[in-house]
């Protein structure tokens, strides 16, 4: 043996694809994006229109199935207001990871998409995070979460 490999070299080739194998196809499984779709973005650019217009009942009606489940109308608009009195008004955002999932069961079954931004807001800075999938055709949220020290 040269090279100081342990696998003769007809091996190697079958080694690398059973290596390789397994990383593509968790790669397409679950997908991790700089870029967000257009539709996607529309949805988001929507949410944050309407939180910044204090427009929590349209939120939670148009949410997703699994939204309302999590939380009624009074819970979401408390907690929407909570975040709003504390940080004020998205005064930019950039976006950090964004990843795409096709689920066969649990909470998110079907297709998702979950985008977190580094995000400036008008009292503090934090990590904004929007869940949604793709229920009736159209992105509907289905979770939103704001890390900030400035909630504390």
């Amino acid at each position: 043996m040269s090279g100081g490999t342990f696998f003769p070299h007809p091996f190697r080739k079958h080694l690398l694809l059973i290596v390789l194998l397994p990383m593509w196809c968790a790669c397409t499984a679950n997908s991790m994006r700089r870029e967000v779709p257009p539709e996607v973005q529309s949805a988001i650019t929507i949410l944050s229109d309407d939180i910044a217009a204090e427009r929590y009942e349209k939120i939670h009606n148009e949410a997703s199935d699994l939204w309302k489940q999590d939380s009624d109308l009074e819970h979401s608009t408390a907690m929407l207001k909570t975040l709003k009195e504390k940080l004020g008004n998205v005064k930019n955002r950039t976006i950090h990871s964004a990843a795409e999932q096709e689920n066969s069961g649990g909470p998110l079954k079907g297709r998702s998409f979950t985008i977190t931004y580094q995000t400036n807001f008008e009292r503090g800075d934090g990590m904004e995070t929007f869940t949604l999938i793709e229920q009736d055709r159209r992105w509907r949220l289905a979770r939103y979460r704001v890390n900030s020290t400035a909630l504390k």
